[in-house]
Formats: C-alpha cells, structure tokens, sequence
C-alpha cells in the first residue's frame, strides 16, 4: 500500500478547529487541499502527521503553537501614525491592512487599536498562539506533480 513520504504530492481533505471547537478553515468535499509534502506549503506539523498515512486513511490530531504558527510575539505589534497611512483609509479595528515593506514585500497585520491620531497593527499569524485540532483524510498519493483530476470524496471527514 503506497504511503504519504517526503516529496509525495498528496491531495487530502481537512477539517480544522480551534479549542473552542470554531472551525478556522476546511477543504470543500470536491476540492481537496494540494501540496507536496516537505516543501513547507503548509504548517510543519501538518506535514508531519501526513508522514506514513495511506490512500483513504483518516487521522484526527492537536499541533500546539511551536508545531503551527508559534508563539504570539508581542513585539510584532507596532503603534504607529495615522498620517503614515493612505489619504483618506479609515482603518477599522479587526480589519486586516497590508503594508509594504522598503523592498516592495506586502505584510499582512490586524488592526488591534484606532484612533484620532494611532493604530496598533498586529503583524503575528492569526492562528499564533493557538492550539489547532485538525480532521484530515488523505485522498490521493503520487510521487510526481502531474495534473489528475480530483475525485469527489462524498464521505470526506471534512463534511
């Protein structure tokens, strides 16, 4: 039976929730997740439990912080100016903004604070900090990237 190894490129359907049981995100039953396993497309842990799973097989686990999106690191919230901000944005707590670093590379940061004159954006994962349950079932098994189609797994534990 061939098994999920380092390089395979596998399609898997998932189901992923936090503590409090809210699902953060999921594959559609007819559209599985994609990747090549080791490249590091996805979350270290992830890959890893996908490591010896076989076609079909389905495994549920817990990655802590350290094995998803680490620690919350609160020197990556940054108070900063209104005035440094597009004429005429009105930044809105909750709301993700992207900033553009010197080199022209987009960084992604949650407004956390706004007022007349400040914001506090907050430039850590969203998912840092957090425990991560996830469902997975892998779907398909191949050792090189050509393009199958996908196959409608009606009984996918991702619902």
């Amino acid at each position: 039976m061939k098994k999920v190894d380092q390089g395979a490129f596998v399609k898997v359907c998932f189901r992923g929730t936090l503590e409090n049981g809210v699902v953060f995100d999921k594959t559609d039953k007819c559209k599985p997740l994609e990747i090549q396993v080791g490249t590091g497309a996805i979350v270290k842990g992830f890959e890893d439990a996908l490591i010896g799973m076989g076609l079909n097989e389905r495994k549920s686990f817990v990655l802590e912080p350290e094995q998803a999106y680490g620690e919350r690191d609160e020197r990556l919230e940054r108070r900063l100016e209104r005035s440094r901000l597009q004429l005429g944005f009105e930044p809105v707590r909750g709301q993700v903004i992207l900033f553009l670093t010197r080199e022209g590379q987009e960084l992604p940061a949650v407004v956390k604070f706004v007022d007349d004159e400040t914001i506090v954006a907050d430039f850590n994962h969203p998912l840092a900090g957090r425990e991560l349950s996830f469902e997975i079932e892998v779907g398909e098994i191949r050792e090189s990237d050509s393009n199958s189609q996908a196959e409608c797994v009606a009984e996918c534990c991702c619902g």
